[in-house]
């Protein structure tokens, strides 16, 4: 059983002694605060204290792979939305993020796409720290992994936490999608991991966390196993509010359960793993970010940060769909191929990352325009955009929903490539290996570069891979150094998406768990434990 948390509302105001106290505190089960809690509670003599404001992950259309579509909209989901954005007609984007135990990795598509070499290159560069280059991340996915595939014992790693294991009998669309982007000059692979993102990118079947036929989660991996552990608390449906401090140091955190504000206190320190959208929002609601915008609801200042909440990214996607001759079945999850590649050879990251799905999936913007009953969908999108966001506050209190300005086309060179890239999947769509599965296509179709434009507009939606709103690096606008510990504060680390210093080339699951690896390795370096 886990420990009972005692009701702590009357505990002393910020500054003083925490009424319950933890060694570590992990804000967010998500995928990189499931690995940092369960790495942390290894330790036996370290008590560790996993805060999830969602629910448990005991729910089918969580369990069932096929299910995941269910999720969005649910409770199981923060339904977040952009802000109304004129760069695609004036739309709110939904913005759907994991809101139960494994976050994300609970309710996505159950990709396990590990990011390019150069990614890892860039992240080592920013930060400075060499931790994070490409060699020393490949030894982590070796660690981690629990790959069924084929063996590769330079690239990948057998008997870790992860299980991964490739799209099993996968649908005839995605064998044909494969064998249609090798006509097209671009290389396939065996996975769409280890070789294949080394290079310029290719074509493969997807590797996914599914494991005897149900998702296995990242908080399924890393802490479910030890959820009887005595040094172990797991609290569900309690919203961190913010951060307590004494001084510059934070020594625990303050949040919602039952109705009442509850208070914990962390020894060492605690960990921010709140995802890109309300990583950005508990610091600022805590007084740490820019002054103008903490000045603006009258949150008093303690540390000034100008890049909290700033550089937001996400990979975008424009739905190409074609009309199959007959009805097809869909497969585990519905999206068993990928493909990744740069447009251009000199390019040191792909620009183009595309995901098949094995039924039409249309915006509700371009529904209208005519949608097959049966029909598979290419999302062609954007590895790479160049286009910045930005997280603001509506207010002060923790029910304030923070405003996410995604800015979604807002650089030209993003409209560019939609196009170059729907055009693209169109060319890729047309090629001999889809005779007898696909009619044809039927969105966008044919029109001219103002109709395509206006098309992609209304077609943009989100991977879900918001990032990057607190990242890592040595400029001003840097909010944790190679560490991850958060610049001008002691006791206090994020581990999450919010921490890229871009977007890495992909999914961004598994990148989260080598976030939450090196946040552990850089946690117990610094307490030797």
């Amino acid at each position: 059983m886990n420990q009972e948390i005692p009701d702590t509302s009357s505990a002393a105001s910020s500054g003083d002694a925490c009424a319950t106290d933890f060694d570590f505190i992990v804000c967010g089960a998500g995928t990189a605060g499931s690995v940092v809690a369960g790495r942390l509670a290894e330790n036996p003599e370290v008590r560790v204290l996993l805060i999830e404001a969602g629910t448990d992950d005991e729910h089918p259309h969580i369990l069932e792979p096929g299910n995941w579509p269910l999720n969005l909209g649910s409770e199981r989901d923060w339904n977040f939305a952009g802000a109304p954005n004129p760069h695609v007609n004036n739309r709110q984007i939904p913005l759907n993020m994991g809101r139960a135990l494994g976050g994300g990795s609970s309710v996505n598509v159950m990709l396990w796409a590990r990011g390019h070499k150069n990614d890892w290159e860039d992240f080592a560069e920013e930060s400075g720290n060499p931790a994070w280059n490409y060699e020393s991340v490949l030894g982590i996915y070796r660690r981690v992994e629990d790959y069924v595939g084929t063996p590769d014992a330079t690239r990948r790693g057998v008997g870790g936490p992860v299980h991964i294991a490739p799209a099993r009998d996968a649908q005839p669309i995605a064998n044909a999608m494969i064998s249609a982007a090798g006509l097209l000059g671009v290389p396939t692979f065996d996975n769409p991991n280890g070789e294949m993102m080394e290079g310029r990118g290719g074509a493969a079947l997807n590797d996914l966390i599914v494991k005897e036929g149900r998702r296995n989660s990242i908080y399924r991996a890393y802490v479910h196993p030890r959820r009887g552990q005595p040094n172990l608390t797991v609290l569900t449906n309690t919203l961190v509010s913010r951060l307590v401090f004494q001084g510059k140091r934070v020594i625990g955190v303050e949040a919602v359960r039952n109705g009442q504000s509850v208070r914990f206190g962390a020894r060492s320190e605690v960990v921010l793993s709140l995802g890109a959208v309300n990583t950005p929002k508990v610091l600022m609601q805590s007084g740490v970010g820019p002054e103008e915008e903490l000045g603006r609801h009258g949150i008093k200042v303690i540390q000034h940060l100008p890049g909290v909440g700033a550089n937001h990214q996400d990979h975008v996607s424009f739905a190409v769909i074609f009309e199959y001759e007959s009805p097809q079945p869909v497969g585990y999850g519905g999206s068993e191929a990928t493909l990744y590649w740069s447009s251009q050879s000199a390019l040191r990251l792909p620009d183009m990352f595309h995901c098949q799905v094995e039924f039409p999936v249309p915006s509700a913007e371009n529904a209208t325009l005519g949608v097959p009953a049966h029909g598979w969908t290419m999302f062609a999108g954007l590895a790479h955009p160049q286009s910045r966001g930005q997280i603001t506050l509506s207010g002060a209190k923790v029910t304030d929903a923070p405003i996410i300005q995604a800015n979604t086309l807002s650089h030209p060179a993003d409209l560019r490539g939609a196009l170059e890239n729907i055009r693209f999947v169109q060319e890729l769509g047309a090629q001999a290996p889809f005779k007898g599965l696909v009619k044809g296509e039927r969105l966008p179709g044919k029109m001219d570069r103002i109709s395509l434009e206006n098309y992609a507009r209304n077609a943009a939606v989100t991977y879900w891979h918001q990032s990057c709103t607190a990242k890592m690096g040595r400029d001003p606008m840097s909010v944790v150094d190679g560490q991850l510990r958060v610049y001008g504060l002691q006791g206090l680390r994020i581990a999450d998406a919010s921490i890229m210093p871009h977007v890495t080339s992909g999914n961004t699951m598994a990148p989260c768990v080598v976030i939450g690896e090196r946040a552990v390795e850089e946690i117990r370096a610094s307490h030797g434990i």
